[in-house]
């Protein structure tokens, strides 16, 4: 997905258009709150109609342990992990500079000082997650999006869960198959529900 300013994909790591921040108004975990995103990033205006999906669709995170965001975008996932477990470490995890800070000033705006947004590569090899929620950008391509899976997906705790939002004609029924025959045997992979075109996926570790 192009966005409209210069040739930034959401997954730069980098954008090259100028920063411009702007405010936004949303209800995470319930609550109506005032954020900032800023353009060169993922869904800039409003939380995207698949994360909108999956909060409405996923259960309740754990009361406390280690939980990922995986693709964060300016936070609407980690922020609803953070505000609805206050015991637990979210780490918002995303290759895009620009929305990392953005979680970060978020978080701030927010009062939370328990999510850490970073590289996936600053996120310690020996953290095992109580669960995984995640809008995984698609538009990686088939290969690279089966890379980050593998690389995140195992790193659950024996009976916690992911919770992936995919849009159906972008392939989630193939995806959920792919899982399902590449994931270790301790993985069940089922579709939890279907919503406005989109796939909730779950991904439990027995």
């Amino acid at each position: 997905m192009f966005l409209s300013m210069a040739d930034d994909h959401y997954f730069s790591s980098t954008p090259a258009s100028t920063l411009h921040f702007r405010p936004i108004r949303v209800t995470l975990a319930g609550t109506e709150v005032e954020l900032t995103t800023a353009n060169g990033i993922f869904s800039p205006d409003r939380i995207d109609t698949g994360t909108q999906v999956l909060l409405a669709n996923s259960p309740p995170p754990p009361p406390g342990g280690h939980f990922l965001d995986l693709g964060c975008g300016w936070g609407p996932i980690a922020l609803s992990l953070a505000l609805e477990s206050p015991r637990a470490t979210v780490w918002a995890v995303d290759v895009n500079e620009r929305a990392l800070d953005l979680v970060r000033r978020n978080a701030k705006t927010l009062g939370l000082d328990n999510v850490t947004a970073c590289a996936p590569g600053d996120v310690p090899d020996d953290i095992r997650f109580m669960t995984i929620r995640s809008n995984p950008p698609i538009r990686v391509g088939k290969n690279e999006l089966h890379l980050l899976l593998e690389r995140w997906i195992p790193r659950l705790e024996s009976g916690a869960d992911a919770w992936l939002v995919v849009q159906r004609n972008l392939g989630s029924d193939s995806l959920q198959r792919w899982m399902d025959g590449t994931l270790p045997d301790d993985f069940a992979v089922t579709r939890a529900s279907t919503s406005k075109g989109y796939r909730v996926l779950r991904v439990r570790r027995r």
